[in-house]
């Protein structure tokens, strides 16, 4: 197959084509559904991508060949054209997905069409001329000082639940976890004594993260007294119970924390990850170096942490037009 012509680079607008078919019900020609799985399996043993990763690539990839195969009639993957691609990405605009959510189905269709390539399937990548949408990256919402302090003393008594509690929120506040991390911490990954866990990120890859004397303390206590009255037959190695024994899900940590939250009085809608972002939001504020806490959050490029300065560039102009003479009336 020829390689297209090299053109200016089309970008996605927000019109649309044709509505998209539902993935769950459109039929998937069977040589682009067994590729998609090659793919897919390829993500898993060689890379090493999560299961969460492999289900969105694997469910965007899908959605493009059901409407590939039901408004341009294509049954292989080696028949797809640049403006095929194209038209399918202009077909989810509108008010319909995201941007984010765009910017990733482009991103499985990107590293889908390289695969093909690779494995000598197609001689050419039929993505090179395709742009997404612009993604504006927003500032993260964060909790001031006293927000979560207020937060973090919210489970009072000595109860397992009130223990387990305790130890969750100081423990998500101190080492900046994301849900999912927290969620899916074992009792192997915890070492208190010398006050880090190991955490098993995107992609699996391991970080090494400092855990606070607050939390340490408040974990402590949990192991000791709480983490037993919720253990089952069957309960496994997980750090965080449920009352049936079982780790806790990330809707249960969002319940956990939107409780709290109210009970702090906390008004405004507080979500699970602002605890991660007021983590890093705080530590840069006390001085901390962008690249320790890009090692922290786990961030694969230095980029993504420096969104935290536009937080921190926010609070000194806030904090100037409060308390500089000149601002006074």
């Amino acid at each position: 197959m020829p390689r297209p012509r090299k053109a200016s680079a089309p970008s996605l607008p927000a019109a649309s084509v044709e509505s998209s078919p539902d993935p769950v019900v459109a039929n998937v020609p069977e040589a682009m559904a067994a590729a998609i799985e090659d793919f897919g399996n390829v993500l898993t043993l060689e890379r090493g991508r999560s299961s969460h990763t492999l289900s969105g690539y694997e469910s965007d990839l899908r959605q493009g060949a059901a409407w590939l195969a039901a408004c341009r009639g294509v049954r292989d993957w080696r028949e797809v054209t640049t403006a095929q691609a194209r038209d399918w990405l202009y077909s989810l605009g509108g008010d319909r997905f995201a941007v984010a959510s765009l910017a990733r189905k482009l991103s499985a269709l990107r590293g889908f069409a390289r695969h093909l390539v690779r494995e000598e399937i197609r001689p050419d990548d039929f993505t090179a001329l395709l742009q997404g949408p612009k993604r504006v990256r927003r500032v993260p919402g964060t909790l001031t000082g006293g927000e979560i302090g207020r937060l973090l003393a919210a489970p009072q008594g000595g109860d397992a639940f009130a223990l387990r509690d305790r130890a969750l929120l100081e423990l998500f506040y101190s080492s900046g976890l994301r849900v999912s991390e927290l969620a899916g911490l074992t009792l192997q990954q915890v070492d208190l004594d010398n006050g880090f866990l190991r955490v098993f990120g995107k992609g699996a890859k391991e970080r090494v993260v400092p855990v606070g004397g607050r939390a340490a303390e408040a974990l402590g206590a949990y192991l000791v007294a709480g983490r037993p009255a919720f253990v089952k037959s069957r309960t496994g190695s997980a750090l965080f119970l449920s009352e049936r024994g079982g780790p806790l899900s990330r809707k249960t940590l969002w319940v956990i924390v939107q409780k709290y939250a109210a009970k702090a009085g906390i008004e405004r809608g507080v979500k699970p990850h602002q605890l991660r972002h007021s983590f890093a939001s705080h530590l840069l504020g006390g001085g901390a170096d962008l690249r320790s806490i890009q090692e922290m959050l786990g961030h694969a490029n230095l980029a993504t942490t420096q969104i935290y300065t536009a937080v921190e560039d926010k609070r000194l102009v806030e904090q100037h037009a409060k308390f500089h003479p000149r601002n006074r009336e």
